[in-house]
């Protein structure tokens, strides 16, 4: 009966040591798995943070390479450079988003790459900057000069006009006086005779003839002194017209044409006279050889471009 008691006590004492034992085995288990989970919580923690900190920095670059980019083209710079590198960011950017085990210490080197880059284009936007002004300071300075040189330009040309309006006056003055003295100068047929002469080689003197004693025509006129006019060869043109207005001519007894005020117009005959100023008489000869018919013949005399007289005859 005692020997029973002692055996359940030995058993009671055996089973509580056990239950110790296990007890202790379950906690330190249990303490060993939580600080597990905890470290792998903080490293999880730390590694999320390191991953905000650099999707943080690459956008902060990615400001300020789009702000460089902006400078540079509105300043007139190359921006090939600037455009590649922003590409390559912007593919780091996307990886970093993919790419749940990414390795800090690789994207902290990029990120020192891509700010040395822009400090880089820090010193190249400060000269950039610095031509650009000394280019605007230019422009401007050019700007002046050309307003100055457009002012200029414009009171030249008024200058111009009113010296073309000057000369235009002067020569509209200069070309009426020059008629003028044209005109002065002009030879004048004073005196003007229509002579018939007959086929026997007589002259005779009337205001009418007969046809059939009419063989030749006479003309006889003065040429007056001029102080205006030169005293030289003057060749003068003499149009005998019809009854119907017609000018007689034939080429075979020296008709033809001659310029007048533009004109061309036919003559009846002419003649090469040596103009010596003194009222010299002036005799010119025409044989129709198709023969005067009766009636009322005009008679006009021209010279250096002027009709110099006039006058006529008629046939019976």
């Amino acid at each position: 009966m005692e020997s029973n008691q002692q055996n359940k006590g030995t058993f009671a004492w055996a089973g509580l040591v056990i239950m110790t034992l296990a007890a202790g085995a379950f906690g330190f288990m249990y303490f060993d798995q939580k600080d597990q989970t905890e470290t792998k919580e903080v490293a999880i923690v730390e590694k999320a943070k390191e991953l905000a900190f650099t999707q943080t920095k690459l956008d902060s670059v990615s400001r300020n390479l789009d702000a460089k980019i902006a400078e540079t083209q509105q300043l007139g710079g190359n921006i090939e450079e600037l455009m590649k590198v922003k590409a390559r960011l912007e593919t780091d950017k996307a990886n970093l988003k993919k790419n749940s085990r990414f390795e800090v210490a690789k994207y902290t080197a990029k990120i020192k790459e891509y700010e040395q880059f822009l400090a880089d284009k820090d010193v190249e936007l400060a000269k950039l900057r610095e031509e650009n002004t000394v280019l605007t300071a230019t422009n401007q300075t050019l700007n002046t000069e050309n307003s100055g040189l457009k002012t200029e330009r414009e009171a030249l040309t008024q200058v111009k006009q009113q010296l073309t309006d000057s000369v235009m006056t002067y020569s509209s003055q200069n070309r009426e006086l020059s008629e003028k003295v044209a005109i002065g100068a002009a030879l004048k047929a004073e005196n003007i005779k229509v002579l018939a002469v007959t086929p026997k080689g007589k002259i005779k003197d009337d205001d009418s003839y007969k046809a059939k004693r009419v063989d030749k025509i006479k003309l006889q006129f003065n040429l007056p002194p001029n102080p205006l006019t030169q005293p030289d060869e003057k060749e003068i043109y003499v149009r005998v017209l019809d009854p119907d207005g017609a000018v007689i001519s034939d080429e075979a007894m020296g008709s033809g044409k001659f310029n007048w005020k533009g004109q061309e117009m036919m003559f009846t005959t002419k003649d090469r006279v040596a103009y010596q100023n003194t009222n010299q008489t002036v005799e010119m000869v025409y044989d129709n050889a198709q023969k005067f018919r009766p009636g009322k013949y005009s008679v006009e005399v021209y010279a250096e471009g002027f009709r110099i007289g006039s006058s006529n005859f008629t046939i019976k």
